[in-house]
């Protein structure tokens, strides 16, 4: 539990990021899918559509947007911890010990 909290802003922004990742990639896939099949084409597979240029040319330019990168970094900083990182706020058990400091 102890590096669950630790580690708890990395996880979040992973668990963020391959949310982000699948759904785009289902989204794509599916508009993708009927433009092909639009114009007479046939529909191509979610590994075929994850390896394709369209998809990396689809994620590089929706992860371009460094504000929202930026917003969602300086939010869950206020409420989230990361050991050892200096941006993080304070993880409370990493505090040295003082004797009879009277708490």
């Amino acid at each position: 539990m102890r590096w669950l909290k630790g580690n708890s802003l990395a996880l979040a922004f992973l668990i963020l990021f391959v949310l982000a990742i699948a759904g785009q990639a289902v989204a794509g896939l599916l508009d993708y899918n009927d433009q092909e099949l639009a114009q007479g084409g046939e529909p191509v597979s979610i590994l075929q559509y994850v390896t394709s240029s369209t998809f990396a040319v689809d994620v590089a330019e929706n992860w371009q947007s460094e504000y929202l990168q930026f917003f969602l970094f300086i939010v869950f900083t206020v409420w989230l911890a990361q050991k050892g990182s200096p941006e993080s706020k304070k993880v409370p058990w990493t505090r040295p010990f003082v004797s009879g400091a009277g708490h």
